[in-house]
């Protein structure tokens, strides 16, 4: 598998990240949407990364500058058919390894408190993320947990 930059202008891309979208917006009531369409994506202060299996997208990933020393992890997405197989691990080491090489001292993350995202609550667990409180524009919302390490 490689990790690589992505610019978000290949078509796979924008299906790839549809479907995350759609899928966050049928688990979450509308005020509790916080994934990032291919327009927030393009932001200045994202980066974002693809992984890909020979010539297929099987994961992507992002972080976001919060400020000097806090980003954000965003857009966590691994293909439904390579779920448990890896994808997501390597690609979130990559990514706390580059929040590292950038200046970050903080990463932070939300994802939903529903059953269908502990999986993803165990992974960030076991990359030493702990519950923290709501952090830059979130607000205490009982659809969303927030996690924070310190890098």
């Amino acid at each position: 598998m490689k990790i690589e930059t992505d610019d978000l202008s290949g078509p796979g891309i924008a299906e790839f990240l549809d479907e995350h979208v759609q899928q966050m917006r049928s688990l979450s009531p509308p005020e509790s949407k916080h994934a990032l369409d291919l327009d927030a994506l393009r932001e200045p202060g994202i980066t974002f990364w693809v992984v890909r299996d020979g010539d297929v997208l099987v994961g992507c990933g992002a972080l976001k500058k919060l400020d000097a020393g806090h980003a954000e992890l965003k857009s966590m997405r691994t293909k439904a058919a390579r779920k448990r197989s890896g994808v997501a691990s390597l690609l979130l080491e990559h990514i706390i390894t580059e929040a590292e090489r950038m200046g970050f001292t903080r990463l932070s993350l939300e994802t939903g408190s529903a059953e269908f995202f502990l999986p993803a609550r165990k992974l960030y667990e076991k990359f030493g993320f702990v519950p923290c409180e709501p952090f830059a524009d979130y607000r205490p919302d009982p659809n969303s947990t927030f996690m924070t390490r310190k890098l």
